[in-house]
């Protein structure tokens, strides 16, 4: 059934009660940042914000070191990638390198856009040109990869090549980006704030129509207050010691799954893949035991699972756990 296809499949609340430690959204943490919150709390929920965001599209624009009206705001990438999906500018074939974030593909299907999903990085690279809208998500999710063809997808490109930056903040050597891509941004990922709702996209073109193509008031005063208050010197500077503690968990994290004597794909960001077989009995059994774990089943991986950073009790509580589950299952 279409419904079945559509239907979103993610990290985090699941319906359950809430879990005692969370390992399936890749969120920072070890947020939210402080800075943020002063933001967040100055703000009178009680006005409307700025239809046009001309504000807040001034000092993103300032930012990045390009026009405004390269800049676009969204209720959060999610929304963008919808949205790029129906700018009749850009309407055509969509293009991906599975396995990858859900959202480029649910976007193409909802609108039965021809959906290609390429078998190798040749391979898209050879579709490139022909395709209308492109995604790369650098680093990808769910496998942390940092595609090193950047620049010749950037020149192949025949219509837009969307790399999508949830995670390159919390890279631990951020990537220069190639002249010509097209950039999305949701801050809320890499300073905790995953419940605010906001995101941003900046184009080598102007975006004013495709701004127009947004309902009314698609950021709320919150969420514009997240996007201003990321640009903070302060803001910046936690996150840049948050990326240093969390890659130091990453890898605490990766060493007692090998311990376990698992398979683990660790990543430049702050996740990493680890094959335990059968992933949803073992993704299951965990939760029954309060540790939610994202199966990357639905990503086409059946045998792995994707785990985030979490401060180190967390990251206890889960190996002794998985250890428990692994015997039992006898994976």
């Amino acid at each position: 059934m279409l419904d079945d296809v559509l239907a979103p499949i993610h990290g985090g609340p699941d319906g359950g009660p809430e879990p005692l430690y969370d390992f399936s959204t890749n969120a920072n943490a070890l947020g939210p940042n402080p800075v943020i919150l002063e933001y967040l709390q100055q703000v009178d929920p009680s006005r409307y914000p700025d239809p046009l965001y001309r504000e807040t599209h001034r000092l993103l624009a300032q930012a990045h070191g390009v026009a405004e009206v390269q800049v676009a705001v969204g209720t959060g990438t999610s929304e963008l990638i919808h949205r790029l999906s129906r700018w009749n500018y850009l309407r055509g074939p969509i293009l991906l390198l599975p396995p990858t974030f859900s959202e480029y593909a649910r976007a193409a299907r909802a609108l039965d856009l021809p959906l290609w999903e390429a078998r190798s990085p040749e391979e898209f690279l050879e579709l490139l040109p022909r395709s209308s809208l492109a995604f790369l998500c650098v680093p990808n999710n769910p496998t942390g990869e940092v595609y090193p063809f950047l620049e010749e997808a950037a020149r192949r490109a025949g219509g837009a090549l969307v790399l999508d930056l949830a995670y390159h903040d919390l890279l631990e050597e951020p990537l220069p980006l190639p002249e010509g891509a097209w950039r999305l941004y949701s801050p809320n990922k890499a300073h905790g704030l995953t419940g605010v709702r906001a995101g941003y996209l900046v184009a080598p073109l102007d975006l004013t129509h495709f701004r127009n193509l947004a309902p009314s008031w698609p950021v709320s005063a919150h969420g514009e207050a997240l996007l201003r208050g990321q640009l903070d010197p302060r803001a910046r500077a936690w996150l840049e010691w948050s990326r240093a503690e969390l890659h130091r968990l990453r890898r605490l994290l990766a060493e007692g799954l090998r311990a376990l004597g698992l398979e683990v794909r660790e990543s430049p960001a702050n996740f990493l893949m680890v094959r335990v077989g059968r992933a949803t009995a073992v993704a299951r059994a965990l939760r029954e035991r309060g540790l939610r774990v994202r199966d990357a089943t639905s990503f086409g991986l059946p045998e792995w699972l994707r785990l985030s950073a979490q401060r180190e009790e967390a990251i206890e509580a889960l190996l002794e756990a998985l250890e428990g589950v692994l015997a039992r299952l006898g994976a």
